[in-house]
């Protein structure tokens, strides 16, 4: 079975599902792409690795365990995607050390939150791409910019983008710049990544 190699496209709030997100990953070389549930927790530790601005002031569990390989020379090479069951995906931790690859079984979340921890690339096989595998609607106006999609039907029904928090508009940048931090502080990180998407609004 041929890999398919996936990268991260965002991730969106269940409005249905409460405290679920929907991790979207894209499909490197075509146009399909992979809709994942994953917890709260999860969806938080892959948006702060995702988002360079945010270093919270103790590690998280992603990072301890990134702290941890690091400190036992451990590298997480790469993560497969490799089996879907009843919409459960399963993956795999593809580690070496000491020039010994070791394959450790993990919830797709956790290996997606370590692989950007360890810049390791995330594949899935085609079989999976073409079972569970969706096309994005593309907005006409902004069809010279792939980073601007519409959210088909099918995620429409479970996922909507989360919008920016009304509250935070009239803050002014540095007003931002200061509550950012302060959320930061206080490691309550989702509150950081609403500042954090008003500031890269403006």
């Amino acid at each position: 079975m041929s890999l398919v190699r996936l990268n991260i496209k965002g991730i969106s709030y269940s409005q249905t599902q409460n405290g679920a997100y929907a991790l979207i990953l894209n499909e490197v070389d075509g146009d399909r792409k992979l809709p994942i549930v994953i917890g709260a927790f999860e969806a938080q530790s892959i948006a702060i690795a995702l988002e360079k601005e945010i270093r919270p002031p103790r590690p998280l569990t992603h990072d301890l365990f990134k702290n941890f390989a690091d400190r036992f020379d451990i590298v997480v090479k790469q993560v497969i995607i490799h089996k879907l069951v009843d919409g459960v995906f399963y993956s795999s931790l593809i580690c070496e050390r000491d020039k010994i690859e070791e394959i450790i079984d993990a919830r797709t979340s956790d290996a997606i939150a370590l692989a950007l921890r360890f810049q390791a690339p995330i594949f899935t096989y085609k079989n999976i791409l073409d079972k569970a595998g969706i096309y994005l609607k593309v907005d006409p106006t902004l069809e010279n910019d792939p980073d601007n999609i519409l959210v088909d039907d099918i995620i429409n029904e479970e996922f909507e983008l989360e919008t920016t928090d009304e509250g935070y508009k009239s803050n002014t940048i540095e007003e931002l710049h200061n509550l950012l931090d302060e959320a930061v502080t206080n490691e309550d990180y989702e509150k950081a990544a609403k500042i954090r998407d008003e500031i890269s609004k403006r």
